[in-house]
């Protein structure tokens, strides 16, 4: 049997996002939502179990990866990838660290790599330094983030808070060098005692070149990035027209746009769309006060609306109505209510026929796929890159799950082109 990679991403759009970069490179990919029983095609290449354990407690992100690296051994996986995000969210405690641990002792293995870049997206690496659009990754917006905020660009230091093993570099000197001058570092520094390899990525072509060095790693971690080099150094990029179409949006039924994110690029995505289609905000204290009538009068509301553009409900907020809203209810409180509410409208959409749904943001996007009751996924084609349209594997359905900062500012228009090709 051919080698089969099993990926275990830490949330929904992060998921689709390395799913997606393989498919473009020529890979057959489903998309599992969690560890639980669910049918997966024979020939694919690669199969991705979405969790959402990204800043959940250690723990339960401990637990739910090795429950999905066992699902994947049992269907026929054996080489693995742990994806998180390319700005690599995490606190001093985890999640990223104890994960990579918890696989590493699993699989009996003591070294792997450390690659969150994703140059197409902005995101590089340089002397083990990771920067989001030029610039340094505790100095971009993720230096605020509600949840995980990023106070250090350093990989290294940022993994030796976290992990319990040594951290060394791959600079980006080897990587010019090509695949060979990786490998022969990657196997010096684990000579050496390192556990956890950074791998310095500057642009996109650098990302086969590591593909090829890390293709023969039991473990590897990373963003999507090194996933897109994984499938190109196997495929030359050939297949790519074919695996997509497996994905490609259902012809029939009704769309709608739940933005749930608050980041500054879904901000504008919010802001340009609202200028062209019907559109609603979600109010936090409805959604407190009485989830169920409120949902209820929203999938109404979106119903009414005109079937193309397609209408949006969002909670989408600037950093400054952000810290209002979380200072009034509680973050957490807050956001729970908000998802809860998209959930419950996700569903009664469905049951009214729509069957095409366009969600920003990763808390959103788990929430609303798991009340669609979608076991997996195919993949289809980019809208943008790290966003793939998805269609799910029992029934018709097909979702765009946009992690917060990706995609340009037409980004929900976009999604929408694919309807008529």
């Amino acid at each position: 049997m051919k080698h089969r990679l099993g990926i275990i991403a830490d949330d929904f759009t992060g998921a689709t996002d390395i799913a997606g970069f393989m498919v473009a490179n020529g890979w057959r990919v489903t998309q599992l939502i969690g560890y639980g029983p669910a049918e997966v095609p024979a020939d694919v290449d690669a199969i991705v179990i979405s969790l959402k354990s990204r800043s959940c407690a250690v723990e339960q992100a401990v637990a739910d990866s090795l429950a999905s690296l066992e699902r994947l051994q049992q269907l026929g996986c054996d080489r693995f990838f742990f994806k998180y995000c390319s700005t690599f969210d995490s606190t001093a405690e985890g999640n990223i660290g104890p994960v990579t641990d918890a696989l590493l002792k699993a699989l009996d293995q003591s070294f792997t790599v450390i690659c969150p870049a994703l140059p197409v997206n902005g995101r590089t690496v340089c002397h083990g330094n990771l920067f989001v659009n030029g610039q340094p990754l505790n100095e971009s917006g993720m230096k605020d983030h509600p949840v995980t905020p990023m106070r250090d660009a350093n990989l290294q230091r940022l993994m030796a808070a976290q992990a319990g093993g040594n951290t060394g570099l791959v600079d980006y000197h080897a990587v010019l060098a090509g695949a060979e001058a990786v490998k022969a570092r990657l196997a010096e520094l684990q000579a050496n005692g390192v556990n956890y390899a950074v791998l310095d990525t500057l642009t996109m072509a650098d990302l086969p070149v590591l593909g090829e060095a890390v293709s023969e790693l039991k473990l590897v971690t990373g963003g999507s990035g090194l996933g897109a080099g994984m499938a190109a150094h196997a495929t030359g990029g050939e297949g790519a027209a074919e695996a997509r179409e497996l994905g490609a949006p259902v012809g029939e039924g009704r769309a709608v746009v739940l933005s749930g994110s608050c980041s500054l690029m879904t901000n504008a995505q919010v802001a340009a769309y609202q200028a062209r289609a019907p559109h609603a905000g979600v109010d936090v204290a409805r959604s407190l006060d009485d989830a169920e009538a409120y949902a209820a009068e929203l999938a109404d509301w979106v119903q009414a609306q005109p079937a193309a553009p397609a209408p949006m409900l969002y909670a989408t907020q600037s950093p400054e109505a952000l810290a209002r809203i979380q200072a009034e209810y509680g973050a957490a409180r807050a956001s729970e209510a908000v998802e809860g509410v998209f959930a419950r409208v996700a569903a009664r959409l469905a049951d009214a026929g729509f069957s095409r749904f366009i969600v920003a943001g990763g808390e959103t996007s788990g929430i609303v796929t798991q009340a669609l009751k979608v076991s997996g996924f195919h993949i289809g084609p980019q809208i943008a890159p790290g966003v793939p349209w998805v269609r799910a594997l029992d029934k018709p359905l097909s979702l765009a799950l946009k992690s917060g900062n990706f995609g340009d500012e037409a980004f929900f228009s976009k999604a929408q082109e694919f309807f008529h090709v």
